[in-house]
């Protein structure tokens, strides 16, 4: 392991080679005396995977192969990051979140506890790239939503709770509670009501 900053790791981690933690942020460049990554216990991180500095994560953590998180992230307790997924820092991410592989969030991204976000899903933080016009602001995906294959989140939306994006949607504004949006814009429909009880 390879290892940069003063790093904290909690009881019973599992970690396989080669891994690295606490990768200086801009702001820590040519230092060598700061915080790193802190992680709570009973993580299992796998190889490829490089987390940056000032990152706190909580208990039962598990990453994939080749997984970034980049600097003041902060990830709850029961969460698992797929293969090939990158965090590009400055997000808050719940608790018993599943991210599936080859994921990408943005900066100032905010996700609630319980959501679920498929494999390839895209969110986006920049209205009108690469001028940042009106600045970045990510999604807000909040308690028990779940995101879909290949979807994509335009910047700042934000995916009401209990709600459904589906495969291959592209979301260009708001998702209400308890509802599913589909499509291309997406449009939003009625969520059936079986997944409304579960």
């Amino acid at each position: 392991m390879t290892e940069y900053g003063i790093n904290t790791i909690g009881k019973g981690a599992l970690i396989f080679e080669p891994v690295t933690l606490g990768f200086p942020s801009r702001d820590h460049l040519g230092e060598t005396k700061f915080t790193g990554t802190i992680i709570g216990k009973n993580a299992v991180i796998r190889s490829g995977t490089i987390i940056y500095s000032d990152v706190m994560i909580g208990d039962n953590f598990q990453s994939g192969h080749n997984v970034m998180i980049r600097e003041k992230t902060r990830i709850g307790n029961r969460v698992a990051i797929g293969t090939a997924t990158v965090i590009e820092g400055n997000t808050i991410i719940g608790d018993e979140v599943s991210l599936q592989s080859m994921v990408y969030i943005p900066t100032d991204t905010v996700i609630g506890n319980h959501v679920f976000i498929g494999p390839n899903a895209v969110l986006t933080n920049d209205r009108y790239p690469p001028t940042r016009i009106g600045g970045l602001q990510g999604p807000h995906i909040k308690d028990g939503a779940a995101i879909g294959a290949n979807a994509t989140l335009l910047p700042g939306v934000c995916i009401g709770e209990g709600a459904l994006v589906a495969a291959g949607a592209i979301v260009t504004r708001d998702v209400p509670a308890y509802t599913l949006a589909i499509g291309a814009p997406a449009k939003i429909t009625a969520l059936p009501s079986k997944m409304i009880n579960k």
